[in-house]
């Protein structure tokens, strides 16, 4: 008799230990968010500090501090290092207890810190890495990409130039996982419709001397020169085929990744004409606009936003909101990206959505050309809108996902 009161007690105390337990859970108001980007060299422009400001806002404006929550954000450099990355990555999750990491510039860093995250189950919400691989074979449970990927540049970019007649291509391509990435989705869509790649070149990160690859690439009579590359690369390929004449010879650069930073940082006397895919543009509505204003105002450079700083505040808000959904933060990674994907997406820069099955935010692309220097009202007006994506067709469709987690 006093064995079996002994058991109904332990087993009572458990029950009240485990509802506590789980009251306690439901009631912790307490997030951090770790910014991992570069920082200090060539995508710092167009995610970096501006990053960091895009992801405050987004804490302000999701209204979880007037009710109560402590939302830490830190920032850190991955100086575009996939083992600098994890590790810090590693050292935030283990000691400073961060329940998510957002950003991730450089496609290298994002795919370890993917697999990190599965292995913590923690969370990765990347806005600012493009392989398609993040929500295709490589895609896991903790892992959200929100704002672009390589095959939505590629069906915009590659498909509009080469249906307009660039039926040749030479690619010269950053020489890593984005850059690969990135040449074998535009391959496909160009042979797809009819063009073919004559070459390419593979280039190292963050180069400073292109001549000798834009020489293999004029010598190769490529109707169509794609920049698989992003950031300081693409400028400066951009400015330096501008001195070789390569344009003016009657090739066409096509950046196949461009942000209004890097229109910015060339100038519209060099940069007219280039036609490349986004998401996001600060002036696309009244929306696009207000968010771009408050954020110059706040970022150090007084920059407009890029797509990806825009995308990062968009994650971050969807984020939030699953946590407040679920009542409180329960410190398990996958159980809130599930809660993600439950709920609609609708945030003021990227409108309404599903978050897909893989991990893909479903949004519309633009094809945008950067104006002529007369075309231009003033700073920061740089793109005109050629055509719109729709969402469907900007995104890999999930019958030819290579995605485990999509039921076929």
């Amino acid at each position: 008799m006093t064995t079996t009161f002994a058991r109904l007690s332990a087993a009572l105390l458990a029950g009240v230990a485990f509802g506590f337990t789980s009251s306690a859970h439901a009631q912790d108001k307490n997030v951090k968010i770790g910014v991992l980007t570069d920082m200090s060299s060539l995508y710092a422009d167009i995610n970096g500090p501006g990053a960091v400001v895009a992801i405050k806002m987004a804490v302000e404006d999701s209204g979880l501090l007037a009710k109560g929550w402590k939302i830490d954000v830190l920032g850190g450099d991955h100086q575009n290092k996939p083992d600098v990355g994890v590790n810090l990555a590693r050292q935030w999750i283990d000691t400073e207890k961060v329940d998510v990491i957002s950003d991730t510039p450089n496609s290298g860093v994002a795919l370890a810190v993917s697999n990190l995250v599965k292995e913590k189950n923690a969370i990765l919400l990347n806005s600012g890495a493009a392989s398609a691989d993040l929500t295709g074979k490589a895609c896991n449970a903790n892992t959200i990409s929100y704002t672009y990927d390589t095959y939505m540049l590629a069906n915009g970019t590659g498909k509009a130039l080469t249906k307009a007649g660039g039926d040749s291509w030479f690619f010269l391509t950053a020489d890593y996982a984005f850059g690969a990435a990135l040449e074998r989705d535009t391959t496909a869509v160009v042979s797809a419709n009819g063009g073919k790649v004559v070459g390419g070149v593979k280039h190292p990160l963050n180069t400073s001397d292109f001549s000798s690859f834009l020489l293999q690439a004029q010598n190769s009579k490529a109707k169509i020169i794609g920049l698989a590359n992003a950031g300081g690369d693409t400028t400066n390929s951009i400015k330096q085929a501008s001195e070789f004449g390569i344009v003016e010879g009657g090739q066409k650069l096509a950046a196949l990744l461009l942000f209004v930073n890097d229109v910015h940082s060339l100038g519209l006397k060099v940069a007219h004409g280039l036609t490349f895919t986004e998401s996001f543009y600060w002036d696309l509505n009244d929306n696009t606009r207000a968010f771009a204003t408050r954020f110059q105002e706040k970022a150090a450079n007084k920059a407009k936003p890029s797509m990806t700083q825009a995308g990062n505040y968009a994650a971050v808000l969807h984020y939030l909101k699953a946590l407040d959904a679920l009542g409180g933060n329960p410190h398990d990674g996958a159980k809130v990206v599930a809660k993600m994907k439950e709920l609609p997406t609708d945030d003021p820069l990227f409108g309404k959505g599903p978050l897909r099955e893989d991990g893909r935010r479903i949004i519309p692309a633009y094809l945008f050309e950067v104006k002529k220097p007369e075309e231009s009202k003033g700073p920061w007006d740089y793109y005109k809108l050629i055509a719109t994506i729709s969402a469907e067709d900007a995104a890999k469709p999930l019958k030819d996902s290579e995605c485990p987690l999509v039921k076929k």
